[in-house]
């Protein structure tokens, strides 16, 4: 046995997944809680609908910015230490996000909580360097689950405190969460022995953030501004220059922030590709499922739910992906992380096919919610362990958090798109006629087929660079 894995501190990597989920858990939470307090906090601020959403864009925009560079920060300095560093600034946001009373600070609050977004990918290198081979896929596919295990249970969370207490608990429940995953962190995770010494790509990271922005904006206030709209249609080729210029940039600078070729090679690429339609369809259920059974019983086809009944019809999601993600590291380490990708993109596009087609009843979206936390929990974790094996051990920060990027924007894009079908179906009630609702659930179910199609382009059998171990003083993968 190596002298790595004889230290004290690296015996117990059940205590450091213990602490890295807890830590994932409280970003995990607070990307969805907001969305059901949105209507409460516009009234109570006095705020525009247009400028509450930034209190959810903000946060996606600074977790796109935030996760590549921290992610590249970690390979360089040190995981551990960033992930401390990233966990204190989540805190720092979530206190402000509780103290503001105005959306400016409300929005400056998240802005700052989406740093943890780089919780992820650092989580997932801590992994790689830190467990013995045979639990890595195990590991990562619990993280990975953490993340949908939250966005599930955050709605849940959200409609309790929304009805009975004060939207701010949202925010004082994310940084009771985190204060003790931080200190978890600094005490109990080791760390990493790995670190690549380099300079900061600043110039690739500016033009990254700044291609992001204008595209997440866009994607995100569309709706608002009309899709057809000069003011959409300038700042998406905004975002098409910038995104082009960083490219370039990247494939000539001698220390890129990402590097262009791993970005190409076909396991990256489609796995990333499969990531994007994902998340197109899992942040489209967030928005689609709560609004469907909250629509009055007199239409016909709503069920009048509260918007604490209405998040407790996502709690099988939630708990399917608790179980979900380490039975997909389990099966890709011993069959390959493609299958359990496969399986896991088919049964969430068969939610999807079942919400458009079968949603009378309660039994009908509780099924739909469960097939569908099934199939994202296979697939979140399959896709993070496919992107491990993939790539060159110094690479594992920035190449997941790429990897989150494309889930992320996918969302961002999947959310909007739901809400402009339902919002242009509307009866003559004033309400949402139910064929938009069942057109927007098409909608994601054809994304998520595609998604399917992405998953099994991946090549069949991944291989990990032969000259990279996974830990010190292990063999590679393939050796």
């Amino acid at each position: 046995m190596n002298a790595a894995a004889e230290s004290p501190a690296r015996q117990h990597y059940n205590v450091t997944l213990a602490v890295l989920v807890t830590g994932a858990l409280a970003y995990a939470l607070s990307q969805t809680m907001i969305a059901p307090a949105l209507p409460e906090i516009q009234a109570d601020l006095g705020t525009t609908t247009t400028l509450v959403t930034f209190a959810l864009t903000g946060y996606l925009l600074t977790a796109s910015i935030a996760t590549p560079v921290v992610g590249r920060l970690g390979d360089m300095f040190g995981k551990e230490r960033l992930l401390v560093i990233t966990l204190m600034i989540f805190g720092l946001g979530s206190l402000v996000c509780a103290l503001s009373h105005s959306i400016a600070l409300l929005i400056a609050g998240r802005a700052i909580q989406g740093v943890g977004g780089a919780i992820f990918p650092l989580s997932f290198g801590i992994i790689r360097d830190e467990f013995p081979r045979e639990k890595v896929a195990t590991g990562i596919g619990l993280i990975s689950a953490t993340f949908g295990i939250g966005g599930g249970a955050g709605l849940v969370i959200s409609g309790l405190i929304v009805d009975h207490v004060a939207y701010e608990w949202i925010f004082w429940l994310a940084l009771i969460v985190v204060i003790p995953a931080t200190i978890a962190t600094h005490r109990f995770v080791p760390e990493s022995p790995v670190k690549t010494p380099a300079k900061i790509d600043w110039g690739g990271a500016a033009l990254l953030s700044s291609g992001l922005a204008a595209l997440l904006i866009a994607v995100s206030e569309g709706n608002n501004w009309g899709w057809s709209s000069a003011t959409f249609i300038g700042l998406i080729a905004v975002a098409a220059i910038l995104l082009a210029s960083w490219v370039r940039f990247e494939a000539g600078h001698p220390e890129p922030l990402v590097d262009m070729r791993m970005m190409r090679d076909r396991p990256v690429l489609t796995t990333n590709l499969t990531a994007l339609l994902i998340g197109f369809g899992m942040f489209g259920s967030y928005i689609l499922v709560p609004q469907f059974v909250q629509v009055p019983a007199s239409t016909g086809y709503g069920f009048g739910a509260s918007v604490t009944t209405a998040g407790l019809f996502m709690l099988p999601s939630a708990l399917v992906m608790l179980v979900a993600g380490p039975i997909s590291g389990l099966m890709g380490t011993r069959y390959g992380s493609k299958l359990p990708l496969v399986i896991g993109t088919v049964l969430a596009c068969a939610s999807f096919l079942m919400l458009a087609v079968w949603h009378e009843s309660h039994l009908a979206i509780y099924v739909a919610t469960a097939l569908m936390g099934l199939g994202i929990g296979f697939s979140f974790a399959a896709m993070a362990n496919l992107i491990v094996e993939a790539v060159d051990q110094s690479q594992t920060g920035v190449a997941t958090g790429m990897n989150t990027i494309m889930r992320t924007i996918g969302g961002a894009i999947g959310g909007q798109v739901a809400a402009s079908i339902v919002a242009g179906h509307i009866a003559a009630d004033g309400l949402p006629a139910e064929s938009g609702y069942t057109t927007a659930f098409a909608v994601s179910a054809f994304g998520v087929a595609l998604a399917v199609l992405a998953a099994l382009a991946i090549p069949g059998k991944l291989r990990s660079r032969p000259n990279v171990p996974l830990r010190p003083g292990e063999p590679a993968l393939d050796a």
